[in-house]
Parts: C-alpha cells; structure tokens; sequence
C-alpha cells in the first residue's frame, strides 16, 4: 500500500507516523531514555517516548525544508539496558556518584557505538535525550568523522561545570567534558543566562575556543534595532564550516517548554530558534549531526508536541545543508 503523508498515522507506524524501518532511513533517531544525574525536576527519561506519540500529530510537509520525510526517518526502539541502568543510578543517587559514574561511561560506550555504527553505514544518528548528559558519546563518534566540527549550543545553561555534584557526566557538565576530553575546535552556545563563574572562568581562558552569546547580550541589541536575522549571522559566523547541533530546549522561552527540568526565565522565540537554522543555511554551512536533550512531558503533552516540530525542523535543516 502506497504511504500517504496527508493520512492520520496508523496505530503501529513509526515516529512522524512513517513506515520506515532504522535499515531503510537516512536519519535513525537514537533515545536515550537516562536522567540519573539530573539536579533540579525530573522526567527527561520519559522524553524520547513523548516525543515519538506526539510526533504522529506533526504535518510531514514543511515549508521551509520541504518533505525530509523522504529522506526515511526512523527511531530505534527504546532502549531496555538505558532504561535499566537509568532506574539503578537514579536509585543509588548521589551518595553513590561513583557507581552512578560508572553508569553513565557505560551509557557514554552505549551511545558511542550506536552512533558509530549508524555513521559507517551512511546514514545520520540523532540522539533524543533524556538529560543532556546523554549526547557525549555522540559527539565522540562524530568529531571523529569531522575533526573540524564545531557545536552550535543552545541552552539556557552553560554546561560547562566540572563534576556537578559529585557526578563526572552530569547534564551541567557536558560541555566541560567535551572541550576536555574530546579534540573539539570550537563551541558557540546561544541563549545562556545562568552561568557560574568557574564556567565564565572557563569561557574566558578558552582562547576563543569557547564563544557564548548570552541571552542578555542578544536581548539588548534587539532593543537597539538589531534584527535577529543579523545577530543569528553573526552567531553562525562563529562557526566552522561543518556545524554539530545540540539543543538542550529549555534554551527556548519556558513557555515552549515549562515541564523541562531546569526551566529559566528569557530564552529565544521559537521563530528565533529556527531563525538559527535559517542563518546555517544562508552561510552555506553544514548541519552534520545534532542531538535535542531535556524534553520533560509535563501535565499536558505540550512539551513534546514542541519538542517533536523542534526536531523535525533541524532534521529538515540538516537535510538541505
């Protein structure tokens, strides 16, 4: 029977309602149900699964990108070792932040290979947290495809605190892990506005590694008559060539996302947020790989009905780029 993309999605079909099987897609989303290090509210284990009921609502055609459904876009099944290995390490907590960081180098193994696999194979792994601890093995796979790659960040948080609470792989410290562990050239974050002073320590003896546009310095050249079309080209001017997304949502407006873990006041529109995709491709940059991280579905299914169109849109992006 011949897929129809205007039909209602059938009971048993795929995420975006697709018929696509992982062997037969371009882009194979990975879930990494796993939140054990998370400091503030919970539920971003639940995410992946909210993600995919709701993303059955979403229409197929976009008109930005068009139709990246044909590309294939399948998920995996949701993974019962990260489901385990979540429910032990959020039990053991942080009296036992050593066990629990055995864990998650576990968890960071699990996701390396899953990524690793998929990008030999030619196809386009995503990861959809969970926590935004979760994406490290991921971007460990893919800065060794693209040793130039550079990470476009949004966030509400800077990410780049060490060993948060005891645990190594926090979601507050990934970035930190990243630009220490792994040999990545450049980070652009967008949308920071809080951050400590170790982390704006860190940003300020990077070299220029680390470049933060914090969401106070960008709401204030709005109100000087910058448009955001040029603050997204001066953001995306900051960037390599090849360009890695890795989008925690509560760097959007709480309003888009209120069940998030760790919402903040600000953030970008979600015009905005696309108008960063927008500024990518106006730039002729490349979108290799991108990760969304701390989708929480709240008391309505809101969250991830954003979380699902969020998605969709950066898949489409780095379709085109």
């Amino acid at each position: 029977m011949k897929f129809d993309p205007d039909a209602a999605a059938s009971e048993h079909s795929g995420i975006y309602g697709l018929p696509f099987k992982p062997a037969e897609a371009k882009v194979v989303i990975i879930p990494v149900p796993f939140e054990a290090t998370t400091s503030y509210g919970g539920g971003t284990s639940r995410g992946p699964q909210a993600v995919l009921e709701a993303s059955k609502q979403v229409d197929l055609f976009d008109h930005e990108t068009g139709r990246p459904y044909e590309a294939g876009i399948a998920m995996l099944d949701i993974p019962r070792k990260i489901v385990a290995w979540n429910a032990k390490a959020k039990k053991l907590g942080r009296k036992k932040a050593r066990t629990v960081n055995e864990i998650s180098e576990s968890v960071n193994d699990w996701v390396y290979e899953k990524t690793s696999a998929l990008l030999d194979d030619g196809r386009m792994p995503v990861v959809l947290g969970g926590d935004h601890s979760v994406p490290f093995g991921a971007m460990r796979a893919y800065v060794e495809r693209f040793p130039r790659m550079g990470i476009l960040h949004l966030d509400a948080h800077a990410d780049l605190r060490e060993a948060y609470e005891g645990f190594t792989y926090s979601h507050a410290s990934i970035f930190h892990n990243v630009m220490t562990r792994l040999p990545m050239a450049r980070l652009v974050q967008v949308g920071v506005r809080d951050v400590g002073t170790a982390e704006m320590r860190m940003i300020e003896q990077s070299n220029g590694r680390i470049r933060t546009f914090f969401d106070d310095e960008i709401a204030s050249r709005k109100e000087k008559g910058d448009s955001f079309a040029e603050i997204a080209d001066d953001i995306v001017a900051e960037l390599p060539d090849q360009v890695y997304l890795s989008w925690d949502i509560d760097g959007l407006d709480p309003t888009l996302c209120p069940g998030t873990g760790t919402p903040v006041p600000g953030g970008l529109s979600w015009n905005e947020a696309i108008g960063l995709l927008r500024a990518i491709r106006r730039a002729k940059k490349r979108i290799v790989g991108l990760d969304l991280c701390e989708v929480a579905p709240g008391e309505t299914e809101w969250d991830a009905n954003v979380g699902a169109r969020l998605l969709y849109k950066m898949i489409g992006f780095a379709l085109l780029t």
